[in-house]
């Protein structure tokens, strides 16, 4: 696909790296010189400076044989009025990231009247993760497939946990849970496990299941399955207010934000009416102790410092069993970051660009490719991808055990008339079933890639 990229800040710099990964065309549109060569220099990419609300740029970017137009500069008004411009100059599909809580009741709105293909809102999204995260404490991270039927959940073997000097294969025999799976982090490394792979403590185990078999899993585990009943959160922003929205659904959550500035307080407080709103520093301990800290089964750290959410998200660990949450803007330091004791980690930046990439992936359906849903289980590592298997496809009609797969392949579920089935060897897949793969083949486009 041809896709132009407006704005080259941390976002459209991801997006462009990773749509380039893909084989798409990619340029890049941004008012900084120095933002759009460092593009240009990274990246197989076309940059141009220049205003994505220009005609002439974008006529010099090409936007008459364009696929797709995403604007991600910094203001939601003129990401929109781009994709306006970018209808009207080309013919194309347009993602406009718009970020502003003014606008998220009206986003199916104005996706609608202005026939965009997608408004993405990264606060939003960031709290909804962190939403079914509070609801499901035992996880470091959730992700779904099938629409919401199938769970993808990542969690952090204890010391003292049962896992631990079992192999893969005993899971069924002993704990007769219908799970699978999928990788295993330990340290440095990334693996797919198989039937002879032996747990240790402080493995980063993902398993994929459906909700009810994911929750009789962790019961038998030892491990937390309830939903945080009282939460705190530091920091007052957009997150703050989209995920106190969310939990206000739930009548058994009680919900506490700290915030600094007064006059965000006044407003949180007009607007969110089951949430206790305090004006206070969430970087004073003694504030945070007297809020009540030590009891709290939640703690979501939200302020605008990577370096404070870092450090009040140890300190809660420390003081108390919360739950830790932690937002990181900057995508620079993940790896480092990933080797501290947090227990989980927000990237907002890295939702929106997920976000799209399975979007593009999904839109290249009408030129061969089934792939309709796609995470990173491993950043660089290990993908996840949903397929929607088609009629005639190579894959349908055999044994598993019978088709050679490339290595470091697993077929962790099927979705078919509404049942998830997890997969052995003598099942057989049929058109129209969802299925999920997850491989460390990157990129994958169509369900037959993972053939040899």
């Amino acid at each position: 696909m041809k896709i132009i990229i407006v704005g080259c800040g941390k976002v459209g710099t991801a997006l462009a790296g990773e749509l380039g990964k893909d084989g798409n065309s990619i340029s890049v549109i941004d008012t900084n010189a120095d933002r759009v060569n460092d593009i240009v220099n990274k990246y197989d990419a076309m940059g141009i400076v220049g205003d994505g609300l220009d005609h002439l740029t974008l006529k010099e970017a090409d936007i008459e044989h364009a696929d797709l137009f995403i604007a991600m500069t910094g203001s939601d008004e003129q990401n929109l009025l781009c994709c306006l411009m970018a209808k009207k100059t080309g013919n194309c599909q347009t993602i406009a990231r718009v970020r502003s809580p003014r606008y998220s009741k009206e986003a199916p709105f104005i996706k609608d009247e202005l026939g965009l293909a997608m408004v993405i809102n990264p606060e939003y999204a960031a709290a909804a993760e962190i939403a079914r995260i509070l609801r499901f404490p035992s996880a470091i991270k959730i992700d779904t497939f099938a629409r919401g039927r199938i769970e993808l959940l990542k969690f952090r073997l204890p010391e003292d946990s049962p896992l631990v000097g079992l192999a893969v294969k005993d899971i069924v025999s002993k704990l007769h849970c219908n799970v699978l799976i999928c990788t295993v982090e330990r340290g440095e490394e990334a693996y797919i496990a198989n039937g002879d792979f032996v747990f240790e403590s402080k493995d980063i185990i993902s398993i994929i299941a459906p909700h009810k078999s994911a929750n009789e899993f962790f019961k038998k585990i030892n491990y937390k399955t309830l939903s945080a009943k009282n939460v705190i959160i530091a920091g007052g922003g957009n997150i703050s207010h989209y995920l106190c929205k969310t939990l206000s659904r739930s009548s058994n959550i009680s919900v506490k934000v700290i915030e600094r500035k007064l006059e965000r307080c006044k407003e949180l407080s007009s607007e969110l009416e089951t949430t206790t709103v305090i004006h206070g520093d969430a970087s004073d301990k003694a504030l945070l102790l007297e809020e009540g800290l030590e009891n709290a089964d939640g703690f979501v750290a939200l302020t605008n410092l990577d370096e404070e959410n870092i450090f009040l998200s140890l300190f809660a660990k420390q003081v108390g069993n919360a739950k830790a949450i932690t937002k990181i803007n900057r995508i620079d330091f993940d790896e480092v970051i990933s080797r501290l004791d947090l227990d989980t980690t927000i990237y907002p930046k890295n939702i929106t660009t997920e976000t799209i990439v399975r979007y593009v992936r999904a839109a290249q359906n009408a030129i061969g490719s089934n792939v309709e849903t796609l995470y990173n289980v491993v950043k660089d590592k290990i993908e996840a991808a949903e397929f929607i298997i088609k009629e005639g496809s190579a894959i349908t009609g055999v044994q598993l055990s019978m088709l050679k797969f490339k290595p470091n392949v697993l077929i962790a579920a099927i979705l078919r008339n509404g049942q998830v089935i997890v997969p052995r060897g003598n099942d057989m897949l049929q058109p129209g079933d969802s299925v999920i793969i997850v491989s460390d083949i990157l990129g994958m486009k169509d369900i037959t890639d993972i053939l040899k």
